[in-house]
């Protein structure tokens, strides 16, 4: 049976039935037990399993991605998060003691993690299985109610989750809202405890401003033009074989791919040439050839992507088929900063090159935009690497490699400033869906008089000795 909303919900009122059913569940108690939550998780990964060829058929009749990239990026990533939450929830869960000051004597602290509510996970289409399911995770790992509104621009995919979710929760517990952008409006017109959004910053932006209506707390997962240096003293092969690895997944769309290259004049030439080596090595002379290489999500993002080639120099690619919705692996050199491709996050297949003669000049770029979601150095200078990491500021970074460090569950993803707000992944999901309560516990034993009224001149000199 499917417990997912299929219709197409447009008023309000659409949508009071479900968050009424799911926040008296929510009172019941029942989500609130770690068994309950454990159980809940495993049958998830079950049924994931299960339904491996729905997921990876769906993966490609959205993005045409190959079998290899919708397991490792999509599928495989979402079973490690659960199997991360399986193993140690108990553990993030359990009442945490912390110290307590002399002068609340006879006394202990404790921190509790409570569940929030009644929550709203807001997916988008480039990474649609993971970035629905990876927050879902950690939300039903925390003891939440969840509403899952995955991105219709992905409408194979959207079904694919719906069909997932509605086998595996009942509707009070997770259920799934299909549909257009109307839908996510009309849903943020309602109370939640908690919005989770991955998306552009402009929307990212909107549903900010609608969750502050009802002062819900928010991440917002955005994005931004992630930079990527090539130090001088740099493994070139290695260096250019993981940026072309980064780069082009999931045809450029990717929320951390390398937006831009910052290379040092010395071997710029030398790099690009082993780039396009690798291009050639992954996809093949022709890549539209390539059942390894995506297309683009829509006509409007392909449009959008094909205007970036009229300026700068197109030194590999520029190739266009709208009837595909395909772009070719594209590199553009002599890119100068004021030039339109430098403005947005590119969201595609198309690799700008700058130049730099000093490390301070690119510093200086990285720190004249908005801080990205994700910053990449390639160099064996150790001096210059930590000098980078200490003069930039970036949701994540990796250091002769890309992507990568999204794959350890042991470290939060998120943005900062305008990449994002908040963070999630193994236990920093668990926290970002809990709230940390705080608890005092007193004796009644020794209750010292001098800190009631009416005050006196010993009383705050007592105070002034004990606390100043």
């Amino acid at each position: 049976m499917i417990f997912g909303i299929r219709q197409k919900l447009k008023k309000t009122s659409d949508f009071i039935a479900i968050l009424k059913e799911q926040r008296e569940y929510f009172y019941s108690g029942e989500t609130k037990s770690i068994d309950f939550r454990i159980a809940a998780l495993k049958k998830l990964a079950t049924i994931i399993s299960e339904n491996e060829k729905l997921l990876l058929d769906s993966l490609y009749a959205d993005l045409k991605r190959s079998e290899f990239e919708g397991y490792a990026l999509d599928i495989g990533p979402v079973l490690t998060e659960l199997k991360s939450n399986i193993k140690a929830l108990r553990r993030w869960a359990k009442p945490k003691r912390v110290g307590t000051p002399f002068f609340l004597y006879f006394g202990h602290s404790k921190i509790q993690y409570e569940p929030l509510g009644v929550t709203l996970i807001i997916a988008p289409w480039n990474y649609p299985i993971l970035l629905a399911l990876a927050p879902l995770i950690s939300a039903v790992a925390a003891g939440n109610c969840v509403i899952v509104k995955p991105s219709e621009l992905s409408p194979n995919c959207s079904s694919a989750i719906a069909e997932i979710i509605g086998k595996t929760f009942s509707q009070k517990h997770v259920a799934v809202v299909e549909g257009g952008p109307e839908i996510s409006e009309s849903l943020l017109e309602n109370q939640f405890d908690y919005v989770f959004y991955t998306g552009s910053t402009e929307t990212g932006k909107k549903v900010y401003v609608a969750a502050a209506k009802h002062l819900t707390p928010v991440t917002l997962e955005l994005g931004g033009k992630s930079p990527c240096i090539i130090d001088k003293e740099t493994d070139l092969e290695t260096s250019a074989r993981r940026i072309v690895w980064g780069k082009f997944i999931n045809a450029g769309q990717t929320c951390i791919a390398p937006d831009y290259l910052l290379v040092d004049k010395s071997i710029r030439n030398i790099l690009l040439d082993k780039i396009m080596d690798q291009i050639k090595i992954f996809y093949g002379d022709d890549p539209v050839k390539s059942p390894d290489y995506g297309r683009i999500i829509n006509r409007r993002h392909f449009e959008r992507l094909s205007s970036l080639f009229n300026q700068g120099e197109i030194v590999l690619g520029g190739k266009t088929d709208a009837n595909q919705l395909y772009i070719s692996p594209s590199i553009i050199d002599k890119v100068e900063e004021h030039f339109t491709i430098m403005k947005d996050e590119i969201f595609g297949p198309i690799l700008p090159v700058l130049e730099y003669e000093n490390i301070r000049e690119a510093i200086r770029i990285i720190n004249s935009k908005p801080k990205p979601l994700a910053l990449y150095i390639f160099s064996k200078n150790k001096n210059l690497v930590e000098k980078v990491l200490a003069e930039t500021s970036s949701g994540g970074a990796c250091v002769n490699e890309t992507i990568m460090h999204i794959a350890n569950p042991n470290l939060p993803f998120g943005g900062v400033g305008a990449s994002g707000i908040g963070n999630y992944h193994g236990e920093f999901g668990f926290k970002t869906f809990s709230h940390q309560r705080s608890v005092l516990y007193k004796s009644f034993f020794a209750d010292i008089k001098i800190r009631y009224a009416p005050y006196s001149e010993k009383s705050l000199n007592w105070i002034k000795r004990l606390i100043g």
